[in-house]
């Protein structure tokens, strides 16, 4: 990561440009060019210029709708998820933002769609931490880039839980207290993870702990479709710990995440 972010940018600029590159280097191209536009560049200049990326390095991950680099802060590691602007597929979208209050007056392009996905993912991650859900913390936005702070240790981001075999103890563990986020984000936060499984978890390999990911489609309770999604989280979760031998009741997980919650709403009625 040596390259400063200036030398970075020109040096996709100019493959970009250039369009000749080497077949074997075809596939990384394509990902460039989709990940990469010209107003992307500009925003990547924008936080280079405020001080907060000083310099762009290798791929993290690479989703559906989004990649994620790791990136070099002024004192610590930052990971920056770019959404992609023109290669996504974000029919899923409106469902999730479409019928959340916070979201009302976005228009429906494709663009302004992402831009709130990508505010909306900041609100969640920022939301969740301040009732003490392990999160990466939130840093700040432009366009269709969040930047975060960096899970991981030495450059390499903590393992996702479908890649982690965990002994009985442990499985336990990380089981209670990912049902207990569930819970959290219900009753203190106010929020469904709404994607919850385990390819949105990374493991702390020195303290065996979840940290939840990937939070743009987290809805608030009053979106249509809340319980719908609250109920698939937590049918997500018992089925992956199953393999460990951890038997759940779906409902009575239910009934304990949201218990509370309507207990009191119903009282202050």
């Amino acid at each position: 990561m040596a390259k400063t972010l200036e030398d970075k940018i020109k040096n996709i600029d100019t493959l970009i440009d250039n369009g000749r590159v080497k077949n074997k280097d075809t596939e990384k191209l394509k990902v460039t060019e989709n990940v990469f536009d010209e107003a992307t560049l500009k925003a990547l200049y924008t936080l280079s210029n405020k001080g907060i990326i000083e310099a762009l390095g290798g791929s993290i991950s690479t989703g559906k709708e989004a990649n994620v680099f790791l990136a070099d802060g002024k004192d610590h590691n930052l990971a920056v998820k770019i959404y992609r602007i023109t290669s996504s597929t974000f029919n899923s979208m409106e469902d999730y933002i479409m019928g959340d209050p916070r979201f009302r007056d976005v228009r429906h392009t494709k663009k302004d769609l992402i831009f709130a996905w990508t505010k909306k993912e900041y609100r969640n991650l920022l939301r969740a931490g301040e009732v003490g859900i392990k999160v990466p913390k939130p840093i700040t936005t432009e366009r269709n880039i969040l930047v975060m702070e960096f899970v991981g240790k030495d450059e390499k981001p903590y393992p996702l839980l479908k890649d982690v075999q965990l002994d009985e103890a442990s499985a336990k563990k990380v089981y209670d207290i990912l049902i207990n986020y569930i819970k959290k984000l219900y009753e203190d936060a106010e929020l469904i993870h709404g994607d919850l499984s385990e390819y949105n978890v990374l493991i702390e390999t020195e303290l065996v702990e979840p940290i939840l990911i990937d939070m743009g489609q987290s809805v608030t309770l009053e979106h249509p479709r809340a319980d719908q999604f609250l109920r698939r989280d937590i049918q997500n979760i018992a089925r992956h710990f199953k393999k460990y031998g951890i038997k759940s009741d779906e409902t009575e997980l239910y009934l304990f995440v949201t218990k509370d919650k309507k207990e009191q709403n119903h009282d202050s009625h």
